[in-house]
């Protein structure tokens, strides 16, 4: 199913932005010097590739084609992912508060960007092991081959029509900095 491919492919680079971001916060809680902005460009990245871009296409492709093969949305995998997704989203604008924060000065900061990091790396990790270990061979099983057509029809669509050519390109290069920064 090459829609399941596209998505895996997407977490591939999610959990190297999950690698820098565990190091990062490892040194910060270590009282090692970490730039505000490192955790403010990964935000950036999570905002921008994981959930603009990734969530997206679950949330406009995958999901629905499951829920029309018969997934049920609520009391199953998808209602589950869904509120995974909204709790990485609180995740991620409070570890950017917390960092603008500690660009602010704030002496409390630091503590409240390291569990906010943390929590996320390990939601997302878990997320994406769900996805692939149980909601994408569910997929592979039982949405069928025009359905995946028409997934892979709006994935390119929000690929290129909604987010703009260069975006996996953009955000490779956020991952490629971010991981030299953190030392990943």
């Amino acid at each position: 199913m090459e829609p399941i491919k596209i998505l895996k492919e997407e977490h591939r680079l999610i959990e190297r932005v999950l690698a820098s971001l565990e190091v990062a916060a490892r040194r910060l809680a270590a009282g090692e010097p970490i730039r505000a902005g490192f955790f403010i460009d990964a935000a950036t990245f999570i905002q921008g590739f994981a959930d603009d871009c990734h969530h997206r296409k679950e949330e406009g492709g995958l999901f629905p084609a499951l829920e029309k093969a018969g997934i049920p949305k609520e009391g199953g995998p998808i209602g589950v992912m869904l509120a995974e997704h909204e709790q990485g989203r609180w995740l991620t604008r409070a570890m950017r508060q917390a960092a603008e924060q500690m660009q602010s000065g704030a002496a409390t900061a630091h503590e409240q960007i390291v569990r906010n990091a943390q929590d996320y790396a390990a939601l997302l990790q878990q997320h994406i092991w769900k996805e692939e270990n149980v909601l994408f061979p569910t997929a592979d099983n039982v949405v069928p081959e025009e359905e995946q057509a028409r997934m892979s029809a709006a994935f390119e669509r929000i690929e290129h029509e909604e987010l703009g050519a260069g975006t996996h390109e953009k955000y490779a290069g956020m991952v490629e900095a971010l991981e030299r920064e953190a030392g990943a």
